[in-house]
């Protein structure tokens, strides 16, 4: 059987997914056509060779309609035979974006490919795809109390596993911190693709995460109000005790990631060094009320078909969508919070929706590079009840 290998894997810097953002003057095609662009850059590969490009991207409509995966190969100069597809796993889209391309390598179909994510949140705003319907309005059959936006259910987390305001707002602080101090020792430099900003003097490259903010504290988090109180849910859940906030959730974000993918043997044959191979996938859906808990059956489906322990792995990106998501999990899986998100994680760096899988995943390797690390395990949940997950070994 192939062996599935990442040759290079880069993102964008974040940033403020709102308008007058840094990247928010940026299509997002071309902002996914360039860092494809310089991914093939860094290796010297020719896109020829490229069987196909799986993106993800969740809010598939203005700006990223139409297959913006093709739109993107094309504006990046790809060869036109290179074919193209856009998919939607919600957060996690980009991660299963990487996982349908290396089972495409294991399984013969492929033997190199580009996946990653794209998503422009100052231009295509989150539930744009609405377009004033209500998609979920047949589940009111199976759930006639209804289901709850992403934000209540952190909430309803945060009481399950009885998580206090502070404890959210320190978990907050110490992503930023960490973000911030690898922002400025460089550690991002080998994942960070430029893009190219218009000013009134010309060009400027974009470089840093803008979300990153050095002087936050605990202190200061607490002074913010709940996001997502809504009276007429206190009846229905008198345990919820309204704790998360602007300040302990991701923010709106703009970004793009890509990885180029190829089996072991065809990276061979073009003189290439892999960084890291792909050991095992795991998928699941889990209680869509909840919604944000699916993280952790899949690291439990991970491990199992992985043969590994936790204790096998180096360090765990567990997407921090809402604090209270990477906090349940730790406390079920019991691991030392320094092997947790230690380069911070989506509250700092950002959560460009569609793009946050590759993010991780390319934040992941260069860690386990830059410690020695081995294996690394990637965990995110995802709209709708659903999570995947990654183990990858570093070559």
């Amino acid at each position: 059987m192939p062996t599935a290998v990442i040759v290079d894997i880069v993102r964008t810097a974040s940033g403020k997914g709102k308008p007058g953002g840094a990247l928010s003057t940026v299509h997002p095609v071309n902002l996914l056509a360039s860092t494809m662009r310089q991914l093939l850059a860094r290796t010297g590969v020719d896109s020829s060779v490229i069987e196909d490009v799986i993106i993800g991207c969740v809010g598939q409509v203005g700006d990223q309609g139409v297959n913006v995966a093709r739109s993107a190969v094309l504006a990046a100069d790809f060869a036109e035979s290179v074919p193209a597809t856009t998919i939607d796993r919600q957060c996690g889209s980009s991660q299963q974006a990487v996982h349908f391309a290396a089972q495409g390598v294991l399984a013969g179909a492929y033997d190199v490919v580009i996946a990653g994510g794209v998503e422009s949140m100052s231009r295509v705003p989150m539930f744009s795809g609405m377009h004033g319907g209500d998609p979920l309005a047949p589940l009111s059959v199976r759930y006639p109390d209804g289901l709850v936006n992403q934000g209540v259910s952190a909430e309803l987390i945060a009481a399950r596993w009885k998580m206090s305001r502070t404890e959210l707002d320190d978990y907050a602080a110490r992503s930023h911190e960490r973000a911030a101090a690898h922002a400025s020792s460089g550690a991002f430099d080998t994942e960070i693709v430029p893009i190219d900003l218009a000013t009134d003097d010309g060009t400027t490259e974009h470089l840093r995460d803008e979300t990153v903010r050095a002087s936050t504290t605990a202190e200061g988090l607490a002074g913010l109000r709940p996001s997502f109180f809504d009276a007429a849910l206190e009846q229905r859940f008198p345990e919820i005790s309204w704790s998360v906030t602007p300040g302990n959730s991701s923010p709106l974000t703009d970004g793009a990631s890509a990885a180029l993918i190829m089996s072991e043997e065809r990276a061979q044959a073009l003189g290439l060094t892999p960084r890291a191979r792909f050991h095992t996938f795991a998928v699941t859906g889990s209680d869509p009320l909840l919604m944000l808990t699916g993280v952790i059956p899949a690291t439990e489906l991970a491990l199992k078909r992985s043969g590994l322990s936790i204790d096998d792995i180096d360090a765990f990106e567990v997407n921090e969508a809402f604090a209270p998501v990477p906090l349940a999990w730790q406390r079920e899986f019991d691991v030392d919070s320094a092997k947790l998100n230690p380069r911070g994680g989506a509250i700092a760096l950002g959560h460009p929706l569609g793009a946050s899988g590759t993010r991780l995943l390319a934040t992941l390797v260069n860690h386990l590079e830059a410690t020695g690390g081995r294996y690394g395990l990637q965990t995110m949940c995802e709209g709708g009840g659903m999570a995947n997950a990654t183990i990858v070994e570093v070559l």
